[in-house]
């Protein structure tokens, strides 16, 4: 398949864009790579999204447990060595429906875009550094006050208006589009880890940022799992704080670059 190069060598390579530029590896697809101390993973690059050499890292937020299989991310968390191990300067999202196969990841998107603001450079390079400067932990803060940062982003698929739309209706009015966010703080002091594609703007985070410090007081236990509040309003109804079922039913694929 010209769209998924599944590649058995193993090359000494950290992430992958030293797989691009200094093995001339341009397709995407599944490769190897090693850590710093020599744990050999295997993991999904990006090879075309803004110069390529992108590296698939992460379906969670802050320690240094690694678990699942590259090709079942869509359907099961996952996140790989490199995830603490690479150091980074940007990072890519990609959001793909529930079960696609590898090769499809980029086609099935609903959602894809990057930053280029080299800002991991800032936060240690990368987001496990990120995360200790700003824990996803209940009672850390305030909201808006004690948020993490916002960067701007550039859509590959997407803009500021189609991202605001797979959120629920009320979320809309206290966030904005073209931005992804860090440690999103709600009314009632819980912490979540992303706002993807928006930046906070009032403190009902729980309805349009994923990942969280598991424990949401409003409404307990209304507020679960990655999506906390995401079903507020029923399942996938689109109506009210409930995002799409489109949102709902698509893996967060995180790459550093």
């Amino acid at each position: 398949d010209s769209l998924l190069r599944v590649c058995l060598a193993q090359f000494n390579a950290r992430n992958c864009k030293e797989v691009k530029d200094k093995y001339g590896q341009t397709e995407n697809g599944l490769y190897y790579l090693t850590t710093a101390t020599g744990v050999v993973y295997q993991t999904f690059c990006d090879m075309t999204t803004a110069g390529g050499g992108w590296t698939l890292e992460v379906g969670n937020w802050a320690n240094r447990k690694t678990f699942g299989t590259v090709e079942a991310a869509t359907d099961d968390d996952f996140k790989n060595p490199g995830y603490y191990d690479i150091e980074a300067e940007d990072m890519s999202v990609w959001h793909v429906p529930n079960n696609t196969p590898v090769n499809h990841w980029n086609l099935a998107a609903i959602m894809r875009y990057h930053t280029d603001r080299h800002f991991l450079h800032l936060y240690g390079g990368n987001l496990y550094q990120l995360f200790h400067s700003y824990p996803v932990e209940y009672n850390v803060g305030a909201h808006l006050s004690d948020n993490g940062p916002s960067i701007p982003i550039v859509y590959d698929l997407g803009d500021k208006e189609s991202t605001k739309n797979v959120y629920g209706p009320y979320s809309g009015g206290e966030n904005e589009g073209g931005f992804i966010s860090f440690r999103a703080i709600n009314h009632e002091r819980a912490a979540t880890a992303i706002c993807s594609g928006v930046k906070p703007k009032g403190g009902n985070v729980e309805h349009y940022c994923i990942g969280g410090c598991g424990f949401f007081p409003e409404a307990n236990p209304l507020q679960c799992g990655d999506f906390t509040g995401f079903a507020w309003n029923g399942y996938g109804t689109h109506v009210g704080f409930s995002a799409s079922k489109q949102m709902l039913e698509s893996a967060v694929l995180l790459f550093y670059c």
